[in-house]
């Protein structure tokens, strides 16, 4: 039986609670946190990305995902900071998390980057990472698109 009525919305909101189950599991029980982490460390990924790579990701998002990832986007704007170094990248995402409790925004960002890589198709997440400096591509997680086993 469906929770909501409509099966594109109960596939979102399942998908959407693994996603958050996994950060959580690295970032504690509390849901909003995690929300808060994923949507902060996507928008900045999504503003360091080149808009064609940004929209194919953007397209691999669970569906409720893919509206905060796409929330205030302006491809045709580009960021005033290149975050072109890991430094740049991590104080936007310190920047994002200011208004939540404080949360170290490498193992933050590590939480999503792994989550993008379990469950993102192989080509897709691989197309993001090479698009990252080296710096930043570091937290990506070695194994780029491997189900990992909970």
């Amino acid at each position: 039986m469906s929770a909501t009525g409509l099966d594109v919305f109960d596939k979102t909101l399942q998908t959407t609670n693994i996603w958050l189950g996994e950060i959580m599991e690295h970032h504690g029980p509390d849901r909003k946190v995690a929300w808060h982490i994923l949507n902060v460390v996507l928008r900045v990924l999504r503003d360091r990305l080149p808009p064609e790579v940004a929209a194919h990701l953007g397209a691999e998002l669970p569906l409720l995902v893919r509206g905060a990832y796409y929330d205030q986007y302006r491809p045709n704007h580009r960021p005033e900071k290149a975050m072109r170094s890991l430094d740049e990248f991590l104080e936007c995402v310190t920047e994002g998390m200011k208004p939540g409790r404080p949360v170290n925004p490498a193992e933050a960002t590590k939480s999503v980057f792994q989550v993008l890589a379990r469950h993102v198709d192989l080509g897709q997440s691989a197309k993001v990472r090479d698009t990252l400096p080296k710096e930043i591509r570091a937290l990506w997680p070695d194994s780029v698109g491997t189900k990992e086993q909970a």
